[in-house]
């Protein structure tokens, strides 16, 4: 198992309607989440930032995200919260959320 943490914006007249749509996130985008071997998966809010939390139990982890990237519901969701976000400049090339550096960790 590997975690993971990510960041990115959302812009700040799009908080409540975000929030909205993650109380019930789609049946389908779950689904898909867990068959791409994602688990204990959060976000959090502070002020205009939003924080990833993940852990992958799988053995490629880009394979499950092309899966993931590839399923027609999983799209649609996507396109729906794409312009409610704000990738932060600092991202890699390719990345929507930025990956995070994990610099602490204790069971």
């Amino acid at each position: 198992m590997k975690r993971y943490g990510t960041v990115i914006g959302v812009r700040p007249e799009s908080i409540d309607e975000y929030k909205k749509y993650h109380a019930a996130v789609w049946p389908e985008v779950l689904d898909m989440i867990r068959k791409c071997n994602v688990r204990n998966y959060s976000i959090f809010l502070k002020d205009d930032l939003l924080f990833g939390y993940f852990e992958y139990h799988g053995t490629d982890f880009q394979a499950d995200m092309a899966k993931m990237a590839a399923d027609p519901k999983t799209q649609e969701w996507w396109s729906i919260m794409g312009p409610m976000q704000r990738p932060l400049e600092t991202r890699s090339e390719g990345e929507w959320w930025a990956s995070m550096e994990e610099v602490f960790h204790v069971d």
